[in-house]
């Protein structure tokens, strides 16, 4: 199970195009509506979204992999829910992937997680990646973690998760079906 954490301000085609490619692979892939009585949440530019689950349906012993889409103050609400913190934890307990794009890696960084990886964020975020090697590049895999740098790459973010799941065969079919051209 592939959890999306999405918190009200999130950014949507951040949030919208991992899922989309990733479902189109066949990940079972669960959005998550963090900090809500319910299931809707807005994005920062006002779009709703109704999540598959509320946080309090979480079981982490299915959890595979989770991605965290940036946005302000998306970012902020998901850094300080107890649901997501623990699902990171457990994450790195059980060496699963972790995902993350525009300033949510910065979530990643103020949990220590970046420590001698190489990462990358939305430009303004770099400080926040501690200990972090900073590339620049759209997109950065160090071993379970795979940052990104914004919606501009939230393509390009997509790819990289599907190839760390199904391998780069899969990935490249998925670039095929969606007709992405760089």
């Amino acid at each position: 199970m592939i959890y999306l954490f999405l918190a009200d301000g999130f950014e949507e085609v951040e949030a919208l195009t991992p899922a989309d490619y990733l479902r189109r692979c066949g990940a079972e892939l669960k959005t998550v509506a963090i900090g809500t009585s319910g299931r809707m949440v807005t994005g920062s530019h006002g779009i709703s979204v109704e999540a598959d689950l509320s946080e309090q349906d979480v079981n982490l012993e299915q959890m595979e992999m989770l991605i965290l889409p940036g946005g302000m103050p998306g970012t902020l609400h998901l850094e300080q829910s107890p649901v997501v913190q623990q699902a990171i934890e457990y994450a790195v307990r059980y060496d699963l992937y972790i995902g993350a794009i525009c300033a949510a890696p910065s979530i990643l960084g103020h949990c220590g997680l970046l420590q001698g990886k190489r990462a990358t964020a939305y430009p303004g975020f770099e400080k926040d990646l501690l200990g972090a090697e900073v590339t620049g590049l759209p997109v950065c895999r160090d071993g379970k973690i795979i940052t990104s740098r914004g919606a501009g790459t939230a393509g390009e973010f997509a790819f990289a998760l599907a190839e760390a799941l199904y391998g780069a065969a899969r990935a490249d079919e998925l670039k095929a079906a969606v007709q992405w051209q760089r």
